[in-house]
């Protein structure tokens, strides 16, 4: 039993009914064959859920890809071991000697999957609005960030992630002019894609930022359609 389990869930904002489940959240396969791996497993899904459910409620106009940039953002690999080190759970996990002698209780990837047994742990305890609600205490800043610093996207990412959820042939620019003096030359550059019945061409000063422009006259065009 690890030691000050009582402070240990008070830090975690959460009493277990069934402390069992908290001692097997906390042992690393280390330790016994009886170990956390499959609560990890479980947790990780949960997690994932809460927070796609999150940001897809509250990005109602954020497109796929942005909504999975977001996701990325709060569900990795720093940010649950961050959480564990917030919540102090190093000296609390159940290591065998061998993790004990090389700090496994400073490892971000042992916390990191402890982070996820503890929410797979709360989920069979009390089910899914306590799973729910811990993640919520625990990653709001996470969520915080997310929520401040909305991803933008370029409109050739956004196009092609838009193009490509639908399994159509991806976007072909083409090169088709260049005029203007040597220090200030211009670009035109031409796209057709099967989503739009004609071709759009766009000129700047620079073959990327004329890309960009006529992927994103193209992308309002398909949203229109939809």
């Amino acid at each position: 039993m690890p030691n000050n389990i009582a402070q240990l869930q008070q830090r975690l904002g959460y009493q277990f009914s069934d402390p069992e489940l908290l001692i097997l959240a906390l042992s690393h396969r280390s330790v016994a064959s009886q170990n956390n791996e499959r609560l990890e497993f479980l947790g990780d899904s949960i997690l994932g859920l809460v927070v796609t459910d999150f940001l897809y409620r509250e990005f109602p106009q954020a497109r796929e890809g942005e909504l999975s940039r977001m996701r990325s953002h709060i569900v990795r690999g720093e940010s649950l071991a961050e959480v564990a080190k917030q919540l102090a759970l190093g000296p609390n996990l159940l290591l065998g000697s061998g993790e004990m002698k090389s700090g496994g209780h400073r490892r971000d990837s042992i916390l990191g999957d402890t982070v996820e047994a503890l929410i797979g742990a709360v989920y069979l305890d009390r089910g899914i609005e306590a799973a729910r609600g811990i993640i919520a205490a625990w990653f709001k800043s996470f969520f915080d960030s997310a929520l401040q610093v909305q991803p933008v996207k370029d409109a050739k990412t956004a196009l092609q992630e838009w193009l490509q959820h639908r399994n159509k042939p991806l976007p072909a620019y083409e090169l088709v002019g260049t005029g203007g003096e040597a220090h200030s030359r211009l670009f035109t550059v031409s796209c057709k894609i099967g989503a739009v019945e004609t071709a759009m061409t766009a000129t700047a000063s620079s073959r990327r930022r004329a890309e960009q422009i006529v992927a994103e006259q193209l992308l309002k065009e398909v949203e229109k359609a939809e």
